[in-house]
């Protein structure tokens, strides 16, 4: 007979054999109590240190806020070698200052005031019977009873106190997110009159520089005095009055109603930014008329008044107003009478 039949046999022959654990459960030590659990003075004191700093994770929240209004921005503070922001340290360290009182008292409630004795209990299945459920509820409202919340009210009210108050500073600081757009969105540098130049070369565009099929990437003129005066206008003016011109047989155009003196001998005018997420659309299919946007596939048809025949835009590109000067250049007859670019909660 081999080896692995030994225990087998025996135990059908024994019976079942009882293994010894390695390791003997020591079990739970004796409880000792804290000199809160015993003394109500040592308790009450506790709770008014638990108070205390919640009340001045308050007052530090606040004064994060009056930081925020009254350090001017361009304050530094000076530590030998070292400088910094003085708006910038304050507010961080007023914030810093707030949490760590937050965290600091909730770890001395636990501590000091929350009942402390350990149990144990076998490991039990995943699943949770009903009764088994109606006894974590009690054990739950049993944790809120023992752990003071209900009954201790100056602990209560300060925490909860601290909290409402460490809200307000990210209220303020929405500040920071810069001016409201008022009705920058619904406007561009276009304007009666604003020739339209190649965007490379700056050249303004005639009709005859266009031939049938050929798209030109372009922009108003007046862009480049802005590039003078300040980069970042000038970035934000291009990225909302960059334009794509294309020209197409007339007898192709599908003209919508209302627009039949918006292009000229077939030379129309559309958006470049795409109506989804703002993406520069750029690539043009001659036969079809159809431009695609890059990112997400959005395709227009510029034959078609610049609709959406796929991809996740909701909203044609919309189509500046082409008109020719005295001296035979394309001119725009206005702004875009639409906002440009992805569609936001305040366009009507």
């Amino acid at each position: 007979m081999s080896d692995d039949k030994l225990p087998v046999k025996a135990e059908e022959e024994h019976g079942a054999v009882e293994v010894a654990e390695p390791i003997a459960d020591p079990g739970i030590e004796p409880h000792e109590y804290r000199i809160t659990d015993i003394d109500p003075k040592a308790a009450d004191r506790v709770e008014r240190q638990v108070a205390t700093m919640f009340g001045l994770a308050g007052v530090f929240a606040l004064g994060s806020c009056v930081a925020y209004f009254a350090i001017p921005r361009d304050a530094e503070l000076v530590f030998g070698p070292l400088s910094g922001n003085a708006n910038n340290m304050t507010l961080g360290l007023c914030l810093g200052l707030a949490l760590f009182l937050i965290g600091a008292g909730a770890i001395q409630w636990a501590k000091k005031l929350m009942v402390d004795e350990e149990i144990s209990e076998e490991r039990h299945p995943a699943h949770s019977t009903m009764e088994q459920k109606a006894d974590i509820t009690d054990a739950f409202k049993q944790g809120v009873d023992e752990s003071g919340f209900t009954r201790r009210k100056l602990i209560r009210r300060s925490l909860l106190g601290a909290m409402a108050l460490l809200g307000l500073p990210a209220i303020v600081f929405l500040r920071d997110l810069g001016p409201l757009p008022g009705r920058a969105l619904f406007n561009t540098i276009w304007a009666k009159g604003i020739r339209v130049v190649n965007d490379v070369t700056l050249r303004p565009i005639k009709p005859s520089d266009l031939v049938i099929g050929q798209l030109v990437n372009a922009a108003p003129a007046n862009l480049a005095p802005i590039q003078e005066e300040s980069p970042v206008e000038y970035q934000n003016a291009k990225a909302k009055a960059a334009v794509i011109v294309v020209r197409i047989r007339p007898s192709e155009i599908q003209t919508p109603p209302g627009r039949e003196n918006w292009g000229v001998d077939g030379i129309l005018c559309y958006s470049k930014i795409c109506t989804h997420v703002g993406c520069p659309i750029s690539l043009y299919e001659q036969t079809t008329h159809h431009v695609l946007c890059p990112c997400h596939q959005s395709t227009f048809d510029l034959a078609d008044g610049a609709k959406v025949i796929f991809g996740p835009a909701a909203r044609p590109l919309p189509q500046l107003p082409l008109a020719v000067d005295s001296e035979g250049y394309l001119v725009a007859q206005s702004d875009f009478t639409e906002p440009v670019g992805p569609s936001f909660f305040e366009r009507g």
